[in-house]
């Protein structure tokens, strides 16, 4: 029973720290992937919070992991860690039966798992924190009072640290397909190994006052006498790996007109700088830096495009404050959400391969 115990109390709490820590990594990847829940529960008023509740979420994880391989205060921390895997098992059952949500973003993007392979894994975590929760007064902490109060302080410190570093310079880890190294136009096509959907067609047919409904396969070679109603399609198995890993990425001028390929595939180097919205401005001189990279890349011929969500905003801040007037595109906010996890961020290209990225944190190592 000690042995089983032990085991399960560090497989529980390294599990915890990973995910967590995979998570901090992108805090804003699990923000996003909680206003997919809130949307979906017709929440909106808490997308404003998300941000805050992916920070304390994450921190949460990771703390109530060291708590659980130092063994301070077992009580309270398998009652958290308990409830904790009841909610997750709760949103990984949403998402597996009610097709509306495809991930839950358990451990971000750069370890995608299935509905059901998370359900498998919240399955388990919740049987051995059960039996840790039931067995919680056998566990002794393995350092005195202050040594679990300074070892749990520091997490919490580390915690708060890294989750503040990426928000201003990018993750550390890059897992999504805008990161540097990929050929962008290659991203945005239908994977060559792609398994398509399987789907049977049905149609209806009324006759003699009655509904009559075929699938592809037994449709009468005579329908003399039938009325065609209408058809449906029904998808009987999904494909794999069927999706283009960049989607809804498209650029388009002031007259809507779509010049994404045109950009992409510019030879040479050219700049591209995100930036989602005008809602929140980071603090720092990252526009005196645009301006200098900006005036740098214009002596050296180098194109500089922006492209936003917002374009009368960024012609008012980037050519009319900054005077530097360089061509505007708008794109998906979602887009762009995927490809700049800072809010500006900044893309060196050579034609549709990406080659450098910054945070507005680093705007100044640009050279």
């Amino acid at each position: 029973m000690k042995k089983a115990l032990t085991v399960s109390r560090i497989l529980v709490g390294l599990l915890f720290i990973f995910s967590g820590l995979i998570k901090a990594n992108d805090p804003l990847g699990l923000a996003y992937k909680m206003q997919e829940f809130f949307d979906a529960w017709n929440w909106h008023g808490w997308n404003d919070y998300t941000l805050l509740l992916s920070v304390v979420m994450i921190g949460f994880e990771i703390v109530a992991g060291v708590a659980l391989l130092v063994g301070w205060q077992m009580r309270l921390f398998s009652w958290l860690l308990l409830l904790l895997i009841l909610f997750f098992l709760f949103l990984t059952c949403y998402v597996l039966f009610s097709g509306k949500i495809k991930a839950c973003g358990c451990f971000g993007d750069c370890i995608p798992l299935t509905p059901i392979q998370t359900f498998i894994k919240d399955v388990v975590l919740t049987l051995l924190i059960f039996f840790i929760f039931r067995n919680h007064k056998k566990i002794k902490p393995a350092f005195s009072t202050p040594g679990s109060v300074f070892i749990l302080g520091l997490t919490i410190v580390c915690c708060i640290w890294i989750q503040w570093h990426v928000l201003r310079h990018l993750p550390y880890l890059d897992c999504l397909p805008f990161k540097a190294g990929n050929n962008l136009v290659d991203k945005m096509q239908v994977p060559k190994d792609a398994i398509p959907d399987s789907t049977v067609m049905t149609f209806t047919y009324a006759k003699g006052g009655k509904n009559y409904t075929f699938t592809q396969f037994d449709l009468p070679a005579n329908l003399d006498g039938y009325t065609y109603v209408g058809r449906s399609e029904k998808v009987v198995r999904e494909g794999v790996n069927n999706e283009p890993p960049i989607k809804d990425f498209a650029l388009f001028t002031p007259t809507n007109t779509d010049t994404t390929l045109a950009i992409l595939n510019q030879p040479g180097r050219y700049y591209i700088l995100f930036r989602k919205d005008f809602d929140n401005a980071p603090s720092g001189h990252w526009l005196d830096e645009v301006k200098r990279i900006a005036l740098a890349a214009k002596t050296q011929q180098i194109p500089f495009i922006v492209v936003t969500g917002q374009r009368d905003m960024a012609d008012q801040v980037f050519n009319h404050q900054l005077g530097l007037d360089l061509p505007l595109y708008t794109c998906d906010v979602t887009a762009i959400k995927t490809a700049a996890r800072t809010n500006p961020c900044l893309f060196e290209m050579n034609g549709p391969v990406v080659v450098h990225k910054w945070g507005y944190a680093d705007f100044h190592k640009v050279p």
